[in-house]
């Protein structure tokens, strides 16, 4: 049997009216393409690099790079080839450009990656990195290979190795460290030892039209993963992976602090196929603000929607808005949890006092969702001492085996259909949670 409902209920307490939030598309900061592609072009071949895939190219890509630097900025160029390369650094006004038929491939040697403190815990340095840089570019058809699979068979076999500050970290595969606009385009990224496409304290960022790829499930293969990072424009992005396809993170577990917040960061006509979906979180002890989702598809992902923290990484999370999306075998449609590894807590929980990692989510705007073929329409709970608040779920169509479930949090529904084919309830509702503002519907 399939059951639904349009809901609509009064204001559950107090007679107290909530309507509805209203959440502006960010004015985001202006975004501007590096000027790193004037100037010289430095070809890597020039320098000695071979692009036979055998001997290692590392010292002759790095040797183009700082030519093009010491001459004020220019285009640093891999033309067809495979060029086996250990972690090579950019510098201000340089562009990488990564030709069609090219492919920078991770040495698999592990010792080639040296041991270093990433992100305030131990780590190995990246494929490419930028430390401080500023007007810096990855351009082309081409593609940057992490090479990972020997990383994922150790971190299978390591207890913990998904954990940051548990273990030496395997290499990511592009870090902008401190970076200034920054922008990629046309390349493919795939198979990083760990995440995969990383801006950490950054600002002023560009990613569109690329490809983020690894073999599902590939251990922390995350896509794309902003870090206390502002200003970011994710546009026409493909990606398939093992992990979060995008994860919006500001801060490590227990994190003593300060941590800035991630924000200002839309995300426009995306695809997703495997992954864990559109993720904020769950390392957010900055917090995160101003973040905007349109026009993202998902196929197949573990998550489509995904806010997830606990008492010990949390911050404020809101102005967030996620519209005209679309879900097709999407394991969760939804998911909001403060209880992040678990996604909800089997019964009733004490409140604990509010501190500086409690996390707080509100001001959630979700709009014009259809979801199908979905085992679970999902999940919105907080904390009993703070509450998921001001979410709003606007003509959100969910087609599931199993329905929607509120705990801890204050929901308001426009339109909102879920549809069950395990002949429950489409909405069950966990301790002090509440829908409000709701139309009814029922649906055979």
């Amino acid at each position: 049997m399939n059951r639904a409902v349009r809901l609509r209920m009064a204001l559950v307490g107090a007679g107290i009216a909530v309507g509805l939030v209203s959440v502006p598309m960010m004015t985001a900061a202006t975004v501007a393409a590096p000027a790193a592609a004037v100037g010289k072009v430095c070809d890597a071949t020039k320098y000695g690099a071979k692009g036979d895939g055998v001997a290692r190219d590392t010292k002759a890509i790095q040797a183009a790079i700082d030519a093009c630097t010491a001459k004020g900025g220019g285009t640093v160029t891999l033309s067809k080839g495979i060029f086996l390369s250990g972690p090579i650094v950019l510098k201000n006004n340089v562009t990488l450009d990564i030709a069609g038929g090219a492919m920078l491939l991770g040495s698999p040697d592990h010792a080639d990656y040296p041991e270093l403190q990433v992100f305030r815990a131990p780590g190995r340095q990246s494929l490419i990195s930028a430390d401080h840089a500023t007007n810096i570019a990855i351009t082309g058809g081409g593609v940057i290979d992490g090479n990972g699979d020997s990383w994922w068979k150790e971190a299978r076999a390591t207890p913990g190795a998904g954990i940051v500050g548990t273990v030496v970290f395997r290499p990511r595969l592009v870090v902008f460290n401190y970076c200034h606009h920054v922008r990629m385009s046309g390349v493919t990224v795939q198979n990083s030892p760990g995440w995969q496409i990383v801006p950490y304290y950054s600002d002023d960022i560009v990613m569109r039209n690329i490809k983020v790829l690894a073999p599902y499930p590939s251990p922390n293969t995350d896509a794309i993963d902003p870090f206390s990072s502002s200003n970011i424009v994710i546009d026409h992005v493909f990606a398939d992976v093992g992990d979060d396809d995008i994860a919006i993170k500001s801060g490590e577990i227990n994190s003593p602090g300060p941590d800035a917040p991630s924000k200002n960061i839309t995300i426009t006509d995306c695809t997703f196929e495997h992954g864990h979906g559109l993720s904020i979180g769950s390392e957010i002890a900055g917090g995160a603000q101003n973040i905007h989702a349109e026009r993202v598809s998902f196929f197949g992902t573990d998550q489509g929607i995904r806010i997830k923290a606990n008492r010990d990484r949390g911050n404020d999370v809101s102005n967030i808005s996620f519209k005209d999306i679309t879900m097709n075998q999407v394991k969760t449609s939804i998911l909001i949890s403060e209880y992040y590894p678990k996604v909800m807590p089997a019964g009733p929980v004490p409140a604990e006092p509010v501190q500086r990692l409690t996390p707080h989510f509100h001001n959630i705007r979700i709009e014009n969702v259809k979801s199908v073929n979905s085992p679970w329409a999902g999940v919105i709970v907080g904390l009993p001492e703070s509450h998921v608040v001001d979410i709003v779920l606007k003509n959100v169509n969910i087609q599931a085996t199993k329905g929607l479930q509120v705990g801890y949090a204050d929901v308001t529904t426009d339109g909102l259909i879920v549809s069950t084919t395990d002949n429950s309830d489409p909405v069950t509702f966990g301790p002090e949670g509440k829908i409000t503002e709701a139309k009814t519907e029922a649906k055979k």
